[in-house]
């Protein structure tokens, strides 16, 4: 057990933080220096390396935060659901700071905003390691890392990469970028829990903070600042502003097909992922095999996403998600209608691992497609915001029901419903076979 109650572990973290402020100005001293770097040309290969680690890191980290709600409340003595507040918030503040992150992104380049990112990242952490007051708490996990998961996150790194790689490169690269961040979510967390176990929570979040630091780096190829006239439409003989490119989106309803299919992809992954245990218990087995599917979605998603990615580059777009959705809502049928043994969980659990985020390559392609790639991390962010109200809808109505009825019987069917709408709703979207021309 790592939850230990008395000052003990706190009089031996002060020592600690003391030993790690030197190293991390080190590194920080480091890092600056190699920011100094002027833009240069790298090859696809190192581009595509840094761009997976810096998404298994950062979607790696990102999971790790509820193996912290034991040792963090029992040391401090704050309920359970005051940390799981702060989380919430996170994934809120996420949603809604993703379109300012991706502007900027637009605007000055992803390198920027993902040094940006994972400097916050850094500083977020280490407040959460010696916050002593859940003020001070919720200023690093929910603002402070809200920020910085937005800043730091794979939409960032995947409009970079839409935008350094050639247009028949991109399905691969977003698919390889989206596997990458469920390895993290596979290898990061049981190291981060190895941690906590070896050198307690606090020395845990102090590491943490250290390899956000170290990350920083690995941002230096995605040097994508866009070159005026070259990436986006024109209007009337001058670049599109991120004005007229909102303006162009939102004014479209290909733009709000997706925003509503990337609805439906959060509200079942939270759902799936916050309420899947709690099922499973509820259904006889293990609580153990909860866990156990968690982590079989995961791996699956690696072989889903790279799989995806690829088709996204030799099939419509648009053709690809309608029948991911729809698989969704085959799936999720056949589970909830059949007997609930390991054999059809762990079935079940591979079926959805490979439909998981499979929808984020044809999505990220389909709107560089449709509205080009000068405000793609701007477009992209928005309609990633669909996909956090999703997550935030699907976990908060799963555990409305749950409460009320006792079962979980009425969100499988507003889940199954919903796989099936996201799968009509992109029907209308218009997938062109080349890049949205400049418009002079």
């Amino acid at each position: 057990m790592t939850c230990h109650a008395g000052g003990a572990p706190r009089k031996r973290a002060i020592p600690s933080a003391r030993r790690m402020a030197p190293i991390i100005l080190m590194l920080w001293a480091q890092v600056w220096s190699l920011c100094m770097v002027p833009p240069m040309a790298v090859s696809p290969r190192l581009l595509l390396v840094c761009a997976v680690v810096l998404c298994a890191l950062s979607m790696g980290l990102r999971q790790s935060f509820g193996l912290f709600l034991g040792p963090m409340t029992a040391f401090h003595g704050w309920t359970a659901s005051a940390f799981a507040l702060a989380i919430a918030a996170q994934v809120l503040l996420n949603g809604i700071s993703q379109p300012i992150c991706g502007n900027v992104a637009d605007r000055f380049g992803g390198r920027t905003v993902l040094w940006g990112g994972w400097a916050l990242y850094a500083v977020g952490l280490a407040i959460m390691a010696a916050a002593t007051s859940l003020a001070v708490f919720y200023l690093g996990a929910a603002l402070v890392l809200g920020i910085a998961v937005s800043a730091a996150g794979f939409p960032i790194v995947m409009a970079g990469l839409s935008r350094l790689l050639p247009p028949e490169m991109r399905g691969r690269a977003t698919g390889l970028a989206t596997a990458g961040s469920s390895f993290g979510q596979c290898s990061v967390v049981p190291i981060v829990q190895a941690g906590i176990d070896l050198f307690g929570w606090q020395g845990a979040l102090y590491a943490m903070a250290g390899a956000a630091i170290l990350a920083m780096p690995l941002a230096l190829p995605l040097a994508d600042r866009p070159h005026e006239g070259h990436f986006g439409p024109k209007h009337e003989g001058r670049p599109q502003g991120a004005a007229q490119a909102l303006k162009e989106a939102l004014s479209t309803s290909h733009f709000w097909c997706l925003f509503f299919g990337f609805f439906v992809c959060g509200l079942h992954v939270s759902f799936l992922t916050v309420h899947l245990p709690g099922f499973v218990a509820s259904c006889g087995l293990h609580p153990s095999w909860g866990a156990t599917s968690i982590s079989i979605i995961g791996l699956f998603n690696i072989m889903g996403a790279m799989i995806s990615g690829e088709l996204s580059g030799r099939w419509r777009r648009r053709e690809l998600l309608v029948f991911i959705y729809g698989a969704r809502a085959v799936v999720m049928l056949t589970f909830h209608l059949g007997p609930k043994t390991e054999a059809t969980l762990v079935l079940f659990s591979a079926a959805m691992g490979l439909l998981w985020l499979s929808t984020v390559p044809p999505t990220v392609g389909l709107v560089a497609r449709r509205f080009g790639t000068q405000w793609l991390a701007t477009i992209f962010g928005l309609v990633f915001l669909g996909h956090q109200i999703g997550g935030f809808t699907g976990a908060s109505l799963a555990g409305l029901i749950w409460d009320r009825t006792g079962s979980y019987d009425r969100m499988w069917v507003i889940a199954i419903l919903a796989g099936a709408f996201a799968s009509l709703v992109n029907l209308p979207v218009r997938d062109p076979r080349t890049p949205v021309p400049a418009r002079a």
